[in-house]
């Protein structure tokens, strides 16, 4: 007989959704998801502060990694990048948002399959580059009949930009044979004495991909509907 699994450690899952859902400070959320794992699994108190320094210690240049592509960002836009994405797509007269965002879609997922997951993102591409040219070709089409494009159907537009980034990084990184949630399946599964191997793990994320953008695809496709008519 298999020993029953402990799960009290997941505790500091539920307090991060607590804190979050309280919208309180993130650093103290997060610390506080480590000492309540920590204290259920019965971890020495001074073993559980070194854990935290040696964390903290290998993560101290992360600000550093964060701030400087956010610096290089934000000189992009003062020099008008979000324009310059907005008048090209423009030009394109057969370009909807729901195309657009569709095209990046199949970029996305297909880049995330090979473990290319840093070629998009929400502060490196969606909101700099994706979702000023899907606005601008919202636009275009509000033009087309006589009207311009509405607030709510603006933040319409972001927000499903947003959500295709999301859909094709979560389900295209699942195919990638060294992703790392495949490898962590396969460590615990062979911790139960279930030899899987990794690549038929991989293939079997291929048909979830394929559904995944099928549906997202139509939800894209209905964005358009929902502009034609806002």
């Amino acid at each position: 007989m298999q020993s029953a699994v402990n799960l009290w450690p997941l505790l500091g899952v539920a307090v991060i959704v607590a804190g979050f859902l309280l919208r309180l400070h993130p650093v103290l959320v997060v610390l506080a998801a480590c000492l309540a794992t920590g204290v259920a699994v019965w971890m020495p108190p001074l073993e559980l502060l070194a854990a935290l320094g040696g964390a903290f210690v290998k993560t101290r240049n992360l600000p550093l990694i964060l701030l400087l592509p956010l610096a290089a960002i934000g000189l992009l836009e003062r020099f008008g990048l979000r324009e310059h994405a907005q008048a090209a797509i423009g030009r394109v007269r057969s370009a909807t948002a729901g195309r657009l965002l569709i095209v990046y879609l199949a970029i996305r997922e297909g880049a995330a399959a090979v473990g290319l997951t840093s070629i998009g993102g929400h502060p490196t591409m969606v909101r700099p580059l994706m979702a000023p040219m899907a606005e601008g070709a919202a636009e275009r089409q509000a033009e087309a009949r006589g009207a311009s494009l509405s607030d709510p159907a603006r933040q319409r537009v972001r927000a499903m930009t947003a959500a295709t980034d999301n859909v094709g990084l979560f389900f295209g990184e699942d195919i990638f044979v060294a992703f790392g949630a495949i490898v962590l399946m396969q460590t615990i599964l062979r911790g139960e004495g279930i030899e899987v191997d990794p690549l038929h793990m991989a293939l079997w994320g291929i048909p979830t991909a394929i559904s995944a953008f099928v549906i997202h695809a139509w939800r894209l496709r209905r964005l358009d509907v929902y502009l034609t008519r806002a």
